[in-house]
């Protein structure tokens, strides 16, 4: 029997949800038997960190004000507007689009008389004294409503809720978080954009003048600051609502001139063509000169194009003299005399944290960039293989677990790694990636031999399983597609090939075997293949940066 062979056997034979201690009365419950999701592996601990990974989410939902919700997890008591109801309530959506949905839901059902969105939701009840916005809602609604398959009369009634809400929010934001009338978006406050212990807002209050997220102190040099993260966001936002507006029977044009009014007002106020990064403009009109992670914000929230995106790679994102640690991203630039490497604290005055991890995909994936994202991904997965818990922060130099424990958006970047490093993942648009990097080649002796994973799309169960050289899929139960470590197979909202990439750092080589036919094709680095009928029709190269040093 090969490894992959005994890696079936153990997927098949597994049972994650009694494993996970997830029962039937819990509301993860019935979403993911409907998914049919399962993951083993042979060798290392990546199988037990999966499903404690699991079972540390289960506990993360649970009832509040009356309703299933994600909680953010660790010290952080409720849901909150910058990560729980955004990009960690996206990635969850692959696994139970339910609580997907509660947790949105609870934030429109909490909005202010005057339009304003509460920063986070607890049991205690909504809290206002900041707008800690980065992760635009907007688009984690629109992904959601897409990926449910837009269920009819139920579904349509969230989407003009979420709406509703969002364009009263963006109103308020508007009115007053634009006092300089620049069309971009003011930070008021350090906790604005959730930037604990960063050098960006010493000597800046914690949250807003006297509790009121319309007011700032005067006293403080400075302020406001025009926020190029928070008008990223609103960029982004605006664009998903006038996504969401055609769906809703309105006019989207009204939402598509604010969105590139907010981009160009970003541009205008926040970017440094020399240095190729975007800084907060203060109070005087001189910029705050931090190499930070707004940086990696600003281009998650769909900025920029393919060129400002490589130029950043080349020098910024891949450069293990800037951003590049052997942890993943740094909240800070090494090489910035600020940079304050210490995990132990929720800090962002340098350290890893994972609510950047998990915001990165969407950059990387939008240019086209897999091979890089997964690069990085192996190394930080070497770390969490190794780990106890499930922490906020990395050490940039080991990778080992630092503040908090059972920080959800830590458990949501393994379950999303391993989903789009090698498994099955399910795009809103309604493809499905087949992806085939396995963590065979890790550090520390974490690597599997072999891993295997299984999810229900479309009316399929897809099962994959690879080993260091090749990925084999079943579907139906039956032998389906086989093809070489190094490859990511697209697949177009009826299940078949629609294309096929190159997400090694390395040339990859080889045939994608179907039941009926075969395809030979040599693959650089993210180069993608467009695959009509078992043939190329198309070659798109936007190239590789490998890390600098």
């Amino acid at each position: 029997m090969t490894a992959i062979d005994e890696a079936f056997a153990r997927l098949r034979a597994g049972d994650p949800l009694t494993r996970a201690g997830i029962g039937e009365g819990h509301p993860l419950h019935s979403d993911l038997t409907r998914r049919g999701i399962s993951f083993a592996a042979l060798g290392g601990r990546l199988e037990e960190r999966w499903h404690r990974a699991l079972a540390e989410l289960a506990e993360c939902v649970s009832p509040m004000r009356g309703t299933p919700a994600l909680h953010e997890g660790g010290v952080y008591h409720g849901a909150w507007l910058e990560s729980t109801a955004t990009i960690s309530a996206e990635l969850l959506d692959r696994f139970a689009p339910s609580v997907t949905r509660t947790t949105h839901l609870l934030f429109a059902e909490h909005q202010r008389a005057d339009g304003l969105l509460p920063y986070k939701v607890t049991d205690a009840g909504p809290a206002y004294s900041q707008i800690q916005t980065v992760t635009p809602l907007a688009r984690s609604v629109w992904n959601h409503h897409l990926l449910t398959g837009r269920e009819g009369a139920h579904d349509l009634v969230y989407l003009r809720r979420m709406y509703d809400a969002m364009a009263r929010n963006d109103a308020w934001l508007a009115e007053h978080r634009d006092t300089r009338r620049t069309g971009a978006v003011e930070a008021f406050c350090t906790f604005d954009t959730g930037h604990d212990l960063s050098p960006r807002f010493w000597h800046v209050p914690e949250r807003c003048f006297e509790g009121d997220a319309a007011r700032y102190d005067a006293e403080v040099p400075g302020l406001p600051f025009i926020a190029p993260d928070l008008t990223a966001n609103v960029a982004a936002q605006r664009a998903a609502l006038a996504l969401i507006a055609v769906e809703l029977g309105e006019d989207p044009e009204p939402w598509r001139e604010k969105a590139e009014a907010s981009r160009a007002a970003l541009f205008e106020e926040c970017f440094d063509q020399g240095d190729g990064l975007f800084f907060d403009r203060l109070a005087d009109g001189t910029h705050l000169r931090l190499a930070s992670d707004v940086l990696l914000r600003v281009l998650a929230c769909g900025i920029g194009d393919d060129r400002l995106f490589a130029d950043a790679l080349e020098r910024h994102l891949m450069n293990t003299r800037r951003f590049l640690s052997r942890a993943g991203f740094t909240s800070i630039s090494m090489d910035d005399p600020r940079f304050d490497g210490d995990h132990t604290r929720n800090s962002w005055a340098g350290p890893v944290n994972f609510l950047t991890l998990i915001r990165a995909a969407h950059a990387f994936e939008a240019h086209g960039r897999i091979a890089e994202l997964s690069l990085v991904h192996r190394s930080v997965l070497a770390s969490v293989a190794g780990h106890d818990r499930f922490p906020q922060c990395l050490d940039p130099w080991s990778g080992d677990a630092g503040y908090t424990e059972r920080y959800s958006p830590a458990m949501l970047w393994l379950l999303d790694a391993l989903e789009r490093d090698c498994g099955i993942l399910a795009r809103p648009d309604g493809e499905v990636w087949l992806s085939g990097m396995a963590p065979t080649r890790l550090d520390h002796d974490r690597s599997a031999r072999a891993v295997a994973s299984a999810r229900v799309v479309g009316g399929f169960r897809y099962e994959l399983a690879a080993d260091d050289s090749s990925v084999h899929v079943h579907r139906d139960g039956a032998a389906w597609l086989r093809f070489p470590r190094g490859w990511r197979v697209i697949l177009d909202t009826d299940g078949e090939v629609s294309g096929v990439v190159g997400m090694s750092p390395s040339n990859v080589a080889g045939e994608l075997q179907t039941e009926t036919s075969s395809l030979t094709v040599t693959l650089a680095p993210n180069e993608r293949v467009a695959v009509a009928s078992s043939r190329i029709v198309a070659r798109t190269a936007p190239g590789f940066t490998p890390p600098r040093h």
